[in-house]
């Protein structure tokens, strides 16, 4: 007899019911939507909500659901001809403050979601848009850098009033020319307090005390994965103004960037936007005016300048800089040691240090403004031809009073919460693109191929399921219609694992699919025939069934992990539909498996296993 204790029973129930929980959301399909998000990604007020349902309502727009998170507002209209015209009304309504984006939103059951069940993310060639790999010129962060380190040499000995001939750069290394021994002990000890990111020598001219400063290998890896994070923090809030609702902005290797823009059929305005030039100013804020009142009357007084905040509230500053975005060697988030709340770390290269510590030193208890500039390239008609300009788009982000004198390194607090501190760090660091990049692939997908990807793609694992269902059932009887169940059982459960993992579905990760089906079909063969072997050699049924799944366990496992192991390197180190291949791959490997030797004999042992006189079996 062939019996599976009760817990296998148990394992493969569950197996089971999990699979067809996490499955069951692709079947619900999609509601046309309309996303809203900050446009310079800060969290959303709650009262958004009523002002969005007040400007639909003027328009005569009801939405089917309202789901309000703090880094989106989500409306969920019945038709597609709801979700435009809302979309409109909410742009007219709303402004430039925020980003309104067509979206296609799960239309998941309530319950579904909150056991964080979600339908499977779609790649690019299935649902249509643009494609980006830029490369980071990764020699001009590293050059960048090194100039500011020389400008910090520089600035350092002359604060300390330490003579000097020349601070310059020689390859990837900075030399310091003194004149006297004393003068370059002096500017070591100076040099090693303010700059630990430097390894120093001493090294003698001819007529010179020479210090020889090298950047840590450590500091110059970190340095440029924090131009690459940097580039895509900058590119992600870019793409913001696209208005795509699920974009992907992800690395690539060292030195390279991926840039996936769902639903935008126009390269040439996905590249200006992503070209845009932004960066930040540091002014005072002007303390004796009313800003309400140059507001209102529109008479600015001759020094200062009118601004708004995100809010839309206005603030007169300085028309003086006291630094810039350019200047900005990091920004980082984190809590103040005494106060325990919310800030932002700031450094500066050395000339925007000093110009701050003068400012701070004079403007105890003043206030200080942080405003975030971009630059944009338009096209506009005029006369019936195009003229090309630059709109500018200004925006006070944070204005913090000045406690007590600072230079280099400074906090920015009075801040919100964490969370804000974590945004405006991302905002300070993605002012401008930390170092140049280079898209050295572009690459369209229009809708229309995208539908017909997946039409295509849908066609062809029924097409093949279908095939491979009749022939076991025909060709290996009960034991094929077993096969077929466990094929089912199969898909379903690559389902659910792409869907868990969050993994995104490819066309050819639909390859790798039918290529699985394919797969788990042999598995079941090998172990049919070698069942049918064993009848052929005059043993009973029930010991076929035992020699028969016991035997061809390892030929099966050979195949499978051989398989597995390309599937991971191709993981490893393909990209973009490799790795979506691959990933797929591994799954139905993985699945097939379980489903053709745990699954398939838990059904046999059902059907067989308890019959002690067995004169046959069905196949």
């Amino acid at each position: 007899m062939n019996r599976y204790p009760a817990w296998k029973y148990l394992v493969l129930i569950a197996v089971l019911v999990i699979g067809a929980i996490y499955a069951a959301p692709n079947l619900f399909g999609d509601d046309p939507s309309v996303q809203v998000s900050s446009a310079r990604g800060f969290e959303l007020d709650p009262a958004l909500t009523e002002v969005a349902a007040d400007v639909l309502g003027e328009q005569e727009i009801a939405p089917r659901d309202t789901t309000f998170e703090p880094e989106r507002l989500l409306l969920r209209f019945g038709d597609p001809e709801q979700q435009l015209r809302a979309a409109d009304a909410l742009r007219e309504g709303l402004g430039d403050a925020y980003v309104v984006a067509l979206n296609l939103a799960p239309a998941t059951p309530g319950w579904l979601e909150a056991l964080g069940a979600e339908p499977m993310v779609l790649g690019l060639d299935l649902q249509g848009g643009v494609h980006f790999l830029m490369e980071v010129d990764m020699d001009a962060a590293r050059s960048a850098r090194l100039e500011a380190f020389v400008d910090d040499i520089r600035n350092l000995l002359r604060d300390e009033r330490i003579r000097y001939r020349s601070v310059r750069r020689e390859g990837e290394t900075l030399v310091a020319e003194l004149r006297t021994p004393e003068d370059r002990d002096e500017a070591l000890a100076q040099i090693t307090g303010e700059l630990p990111e430097l390894e120093l020598e001493a090294a003698d001219g001819v007529e010179t005390f020479n210090i020889r400063a090298t950047v840590l290998p450590e500091v110059m890896v970190e340095m440029q994965q924090t131009a690459l994070q940097q580039n895509i923090t900058t590119l992600r809030n870019r793409v913001n103004e696209l208005g795509v609702a699920e974009p992907i902005i992800q690395q690539q290797g060292a030195d390279r960037i991926v840039v996936q823009l769902p639903g935008v059929q126009d390269t040439a305005e996905a590249k200006r936007i992503l070209g845009a030039t932004a960066t930040l100013e540091y002014r005072a804020v002007d303390e004796e005016n009313d800003p309400f009142e140059a507001q209102r009357t529109g008479r600015i007084p001759p020094r200062s300048q009118l601004f708004f905040d995100r809010e839309g509230t206005p603030i007169l500053l300085s028309r003086s800089k006291i630094a810039t975005g350019d200047e900005l060697l990091n920004a980082a988030a984190g809590f103040d040691q005494t106060s325990g709340s919310p800030m932002v770390s700031v450094t500066l290269d050395g000339g925007a240090a000093r110009r701050m510590l003068n400012f701070t030193t004079e403007n105890v208890g003043n206030r200080m403004a942080v405003v975030f500039i971009e630059r944009r390239p338009e096209t506009r008609i005029v006369d019936g031809e195009e003229v090309r300009e630059m709109r500018e788009v200004q925006e006070v982000i944070s204005v913090a009073v000045v406690r007590e004198p600072f230079g280099r390194r400074f906090q920015t607090t009075g801040l919100d919460g964490a969370r804000e501190a974590s945004q405006l760090a991302l905002l300070l660091r993605a002012g401008a693109l930390a170092a140049p990049v280079e898209i050295i692939e572009e690459r369209t997908v229009g809708p229309s191929l995208g539908r017909d990807n997946i039409d295509q793609g849908f066609r062809s694992v029924i097409i093949g399921f279908c095939l491979v269902l009749v022939l076991m059932a025909i060709y290996y009887r009960v034991f094929g219609l077993v096969a077929n169940l466990a094929l089912t059982v199969n898909l379903v459960l690559i389902v659910a694992m792409l869907s868990m993992l969050g993994a995104t579905l490819t066309l050819p990760g639909i390859a790798g699919i039918v290529l699985t089906v394919g797969m788990a079909v042999d598995a079941n063969v090998l172990i049919f025939e070698r069942i049918k072997e064993e009848l052929r050699l005059g043993n009973s049924p029930q010991s076929s069934i035992r020699a028969g799944y016991e035997k061809a366990f390892s030929t099966i496992a050979d195949a499978n992990v051989t398989t597995l192991i390309a599937a991971l390197v191709l993981f490893m180190f393909g990209t973009g539909p490799v790795k979506g291949f691959a990933v797929t791959l591994s799954i139905g490997i993985v699945t097939s498996m379980f489903t053709a030797i745990f699954g398939t004999r838990g059904v046999v042992n059902l059907i067989y296993g308890r019959k002690k006189k067995l004169a046959a079996l069905s196949i």
